[in-house]
């Protein structure tokens, strides 16, 4: 029994073929993390459609703040925690800066979206969402790479 708890000198597995199991799982569940990931990023998309559709693409301070007040405090009933107005209000900006939901690019997160979303100028900010794909940067790359640069207007 004391065998079976531990690995034993004569172990039928290798350590090379552990690796390759233990392998093909951690890509198995980056796959799935990344899957899961960007369909809540895309539904946040669709969300912040949503809401631009609602308002008719007026900003009229009053029904939006309203709107979005009713939405977060049913959302929240629902849903739990991360729909508070501010939140819909950065799926709502999402949208707008990223128009073209087939843009978007799966290996970014919500995280770096809504960084992304900071940037002013389209075009830096497409160039942002593609270098930091690419480049496979974490958030925090991300945000010092944007502060490094000089994009902002002077």
């Amino acid at each position: 029994m004391g065998e079976l708890a531990g690995r034993s000198d004569t172990s039928v597995v290798t350590d090379g073929f552990y690796e390759q199991i233990s392998s093909i799982l951690s890509t198995a569940r980056d796959k799935a993390y990344t899957a899961v990931n960007f369909a809540m990023v895309e539904a946040y998309w669709e969300i912040g459609k949503s809401i631009v559709e609602q308002q008719g693409g007026e900003e009229r301070a009053t029904y939006g703040d309203a709107l979005l007040k009713e939405l977060a405090s049913r959302l929240t009933e629902d849903f739990g925690k991360g729909f508070d107005a501010r939140e819909l209000r950065k799926m709502r900006q999402f949208h707008l800066a990223f128009p073209i939901r087939d843009a978007l690019r799966p290996e970014l997160s919500w995280t770096h979206y809504r960084r992304l979303i900071r940037i002013p100028n389209s075009d830096s900010r497409m160039w942002y969402m593609n270098e930091c794909a690419d480049s496979r940067w974490r958030t925090r790359q991300l945000e010092r790479q944007i502060n490094r640069r000089s994009w902002r207007a002077s």
